[in-house]
């Protein structure tokens, strides 16, 4: 009898073949308030999930008494309770690396956008407003040359200190929980303190996982200390930044731009101050988000959900602290 298995997000046709090739799929394009009593109710008989968003802890876990393995769709997992999981024997995935680059690009997108305010000035232009020469009052900043600082050089860090360097010959400082030598050597990065990297940043680049240490990491104290002329760049998750704080730091000058594709409610509510910020480009969490990586994402989920239930060792673990059985 093939395992059985659960996917709650479309994917495509190629990724849901290859997982029917060795399970029984029971298959949810989406979650919502409908369908989740069903999902449930056939949770009681997975051996695996695969999806992103959905949070899985103690009390779904208890609902799911044959799950071998949860399956995440993306490289974050702080939907996931890691202990809870681990203390079960139910093993956890996700998908890194292979979203790196794209990741990195989103990120220049915004630097350059937010910098050179470009949604602002599209706005001017399809709206009629201009009628002469651009005077001095709509002017961005450059960004080569200029100082990047990054918090958090994993993957996708390095990806973004590699376009910087080389594309815009910025000088690179990290703030790092290790030292990220190949960086160093590669791209001429700097490793400082955290205080020093926001002084002395012309673009602040958030790029850590969402832990509870880095939970608001980003306060009223850490953007007082960033440059007036300053720009704040968020791909990380939204709840690693205090953002009343950030709004108030927008709106006093104390930072000079924001440029964001995570906030700390998803979907962004519509009386999210930043929203009406001429100074703040907007995204909708979509740092990954080409056809290309979100089907290498897939695939890899589907890779690990497959050798999960199998017995295997998934490629991409999140706690190695889980034995097969």
């Amino acid at each position: 009898m093939k395992p059985r298995v659960i996917i709650y997000k479309k994917v495509d046709q190629a990724v849901l073949d290859y997982i029917q090739n060795t399970c029984e799929v029971v298959y949810f394009e989406k979650l919502d308030s409908q369908n989740y009593p069903e999902f449930l109710q056939e949770l009681k008989k997975a051996q695996g999930i695969l999806g992103s968003g959905l949070t899985v802890d103690k009390r779904l876990l208890d609902q799911a008494p044959a799950l071998k393995i949860v399956c995440n769709a993306s490289v974050g997992y702080d939907n996931l309770d890691v202990t809870e999981l681990s203390n079960r024997g139910i093993m956890a995935t996700n998908t890194p690396d292979v979203l790196n680059e794209t990741v990195a690009d989103t990120i220049m997108g915004l630097m350059l956008s937010t910098a050179r305010r470009m949604p602002e000035l599209d706005q001017l232009v399809k709206s009629g407003q201009w009628s002469s020469s651009m005077g001095e009052k709509m002017f961005g900043l450059d960004v080569h040359h200029k100082v990047l600082g990054i918090i958090g050089l994993g993957g996708i860090g390095t990806a973004v200190a590699k376009r910087a360097r080389f594309g815009f010959d910025m000088n690179i400082l990290y703030h790092n929980r290790s030292r990220n030598e190949e960086a160093e050597q590669k791209y001429e990065a700097t490793y400082c303190s955290m205080e020093e990297l926001l002084q002395q940043s012309d673009f602040v680049c958030l790029m850590t996982p969402l832990t509870p240490q880095t939970e608001r990491m980003m306060r009223e104290k850490e953007f007082s200390l960033m440059k007036k002329s300053a720009i704040f760049i968020n791909g990380s998750r939204g709840k690693t930044v205090d953002e009343d704080a950030l709004v108030t730091a927008l709106k006093t000058g104390d930072i000079h731009a924001a440029g964001l594709d995570v906030f700390v409610q998803e979907p962004v509510t519509d009386d999210n101050p930043l929203l009406s910020m001429k100074n703040v480009v907007t995204l909708p969490h979509i740092g990954s988000a080409t056809s290309e990586t979100r089907l290498k994402m897939a695939m890899l989920a589907a890779t690990n959900l497959v050798a999960g239930v199998q017995g295997e060792t998934p490629p991409s673990l999140i706690k190695t602290s889980v034995k097969i059985k």
